[in-house]
């Protein structure tokens, strides 16, 4: 069976980083046009980067919670399964899991300014502004903002249009271009949404089975019930 789980901000708000999009989120604290696009970038790349290592900070003491560890699992035993997410922390790698494709970047990583994907690692949390990518360029914190392309969406979509069956966990499918994945299954792929919310499954409702839990307890009971069918 191909397998493709679809992670979103839920997974990570459970180990305890914040989200952008809720109530008390990050954004109620920071502006987007501040922090999270290009032109802020450009105007005011000290507050992004502090912005950026504040995040970091907190992805680095975070640790992966049972949701993460679950579709470890799921991976292990069916070899292939592949994870796409939303996420730009790295919880999903230090719970064990490989073949991750980070939509919106990745915290631990730095990028030019020439090229989307030509990435630096980061050890420990801090960048220091001024520092050179390789190429000669500045260094930027790599993370998809606003209004930039999202560069492994394509390979997402060749992934997902592949599944037999799509896990969707902890998004509001309401975050485009990465919410109309859904678009890319085919008709006979099934669909499992794990959110206690409501998330925004349009025309797909019909062919969705919605597990209104958390994802620290919906994912294992999904796992669980997956490895049991396929023994």
């Amino acid at each position: 069976m191909n397998i493709v789980v679809f992670t979103g901000a839920g997974v990570s708000a459970e180990s305890g980083l914040g989200t952008f999009r809720d109530a008390d989120g990050l954004w109620e604290k920071y502006r987007i046009e501040d922090v999270c696009t290009h032109e802020a970038w450009l105007r005011n790349p000290e507050l992004c980067v502090s912005f950026y290592n504040a995040r970091r900070r907190e992805t680095l003491a975070a640790k992966p919670n049972a949701a993460h560890e679950a579709i470890t699992r799921l991976q292990r035993h069916f070899p292939g399964t592949r994870i796409i997410t939303q996420n730009i922390d790295d919880l999903h790698e230090r719970a064990g899991s490989t073949d991750v494709v980070h939509l919106h970047g990745e915290i631990t990583k730095l990028r030019g300014q020439r090229s989307e994907t030509d990435t630096v690692p980061l050890e420990g949390w801090e960048q220091h502004y001024g520092d050179r990518h390789p190429d000669g360029t500045l260094l930027r914190p790599y993370i998809v903002f606003f209004g930039e392309g999202v560069p492994y969406f394509e390979e997402a979509c060749r992934i997902t249009s592949k599944a037999d069956l799509l896990i969707v966990v902890g998004t509001s499918l309401n975050v485009y271009p990465a919410a109309s994945l859904l678009h890319y299954t085919n008709d006979n792929c099934k669909i499992i949404v794990v959110d206690p919310g409501e998330p925004a499954m349009g025309d797909y409702r019909n062919r969705v089975v919605h597990v209104k839990e958390k994802a620290s307890t919906g994912v294992p009971s999904v796992v669980d019930a997956l490895i049991r069918e396929n023994q």
